[in-house]
């Protein structure tokens, strides 16, 4: 019997379906989500068009259709026009049916004109992959067979789900349902594991959240990210250039004087911000409230942390309510939560000018100062120190 032109034992071909996985899941990562989606790097036009290649070989993907679907994703997240959210679908049809959902939303005209725009709209795209996408896939069929015999339908067939069970499931599933949050942006997104590699990075989720338009999806020094090896090796090589990456905070410490370059860093780094002022001063004060009201009120504070630090619109009714118990038993808590709302209106005002800016964070360092809470005088006297980064 034809054995292929590969003959390998059953860990060979479990290897070789590992690693024929893994490049599709860098093609995913890096050429789909970072390079097309979010523009936060360029490839050379030769490592494009191995990804895209790649991509009609073992998915099936049209480029403008995935690129649509995950930037209306961002721009409705976690609502009723987020096409795949499992806050609004539920976990359980995210991770097994999440493909169906992404098919669902590719096959709407409006999606596609709407946010399907700078995607490949050559001869390629429009005569061969975006035409025939089961062309390919029956293509990487025949190799298969042909590279490993009988075994090479198995490996077909885990190629096909691939990409289904892990992006279209787990990522924008489990993503966005548990794990850890460094940052707080407004929507549900977390950190699947610190260490990105299984998914190109892509496990590191809540981070690209806060910074999508970021080529780096790690933040923390223990979080790896393979899919920003991999665009490092190519940029060594020239076939990429990295055009953004996550604002890392500059804090100058004889910097007294809020000016624009003040506003502006901080502004930039406000996610980073909202993650300091929950560390440096909303969990301490709430460690010292539970300490001060005392065993019987420890619960009732411990199960409104989560509420303390999260966006409101992302707090549920009995959230809501542990919040409002928590706040009423402890006037500093209280204190430090509205000041946290206070310092999100200083840049959520869109329309405000750079005078106003530099006047509102003025007065909120301020006050925050003269509130008489440690915690809180000696967070507004680093914001004062925030400076662009060089």
């Amino acid at each position: 019997m034809w054995q292929g032109v590969f003959d390998l034992t059953i860990w060979g071909h479990v290897l070789a379906a590992l690693a024929l996985t893994h490049v599709t899941i860098a093609s995913v990562t890096i050429y789909l989500h970072r390079h097309q989606a979010h523009r936060s790097l360029d490839l050379h036009p030769a490592a494009s068009h191995f990804f895209r290649f790649w991509l009609w070989l073992t998915t099936g993907i049209v480029t403008k259709e995935w690129v649509a679907v995950h930037r209306k994703h961002h721009a409705h997240c976690e609502t009723a026009d987020d096409p795949h959210s499992p806050q609004v679908e539920g976990l359980p049809k995210l991770l097994w049916g999440g493909a169906f959902l992404y098919r669902r939303e590719a096959a709407k005209t409006e999606t596609l004109r709407k946010y399907g725009h700078g995607t490949p709209d050559d001869w390629l795209e429009r005569s061969l992959y975006g035409r025939h996408s089961w062309l390919g896939i029956s293509l990487m069929l025949a190799i298969d067979l042909i590279l490993f015999g009988p075994a090479g339908a198995v490996i077909w067939l885990v190629q096909m789900v691939w990409i289904p069970f892990w992006a279209a499931g787990v990522i924008n599933g489990v993503g966005h349902y548990w794990g850890y949050r460094n940052f707080e942006p407004a929507d549900a997104s977390c950190n699947i594991c610190p260490v990105g590699i299984l998914i190109g990075g892509e496990e590191l989720h809540n981070n690209h959240h806060a910074f999508p338009s970021s080529a780096k999806l790690s933040i923390k020094p223990w979080e790896f990210d393979i899919g920003w090896v991999y665009i490092r090796l190519l940029q060594a090589l020239g076939l990429a250039r990295v055009k953004r990456v996550a604002p890392r905070p500059v804090v100058v410490a004889e910097k007294d004087t809020i000016d624009k370059e003040t506003v502006a860093a901080v502004i930039a780094s406000r996610l980073h911000v909202l993650a300091s002022y929950a560390r440096d001063v909303i969990k301490p004060t709430l460690a010292e409230e539970s300490r001060r009201l005392g065993r019987g009120y420890r619960r009732l504070l411990r199960r409104a942390r989560r509420a303390l630090l999260r966006d409101t619109r992302l707090i549920a009714p009995q959230e809501r309510q542990q919040l409002e118990l928590a706040l009423g038993l402890s006037q500093r808590l209280r204190i430090v939560y509205e000041y946290r709302q206070a310092l999100q209106e200083v840049w959520a005002r869109s329309a405000t000018t750079h005078d106003a800016l530099i006047k509102n964070l003025q007065a909120w360092c301020a006050r925050a100062e003269a509130s008489g809470i440690q915690a809180l005088h000696e967070f507004a006297r680093r914001l004062r120190g925030y400076a662009l980064q060089t």
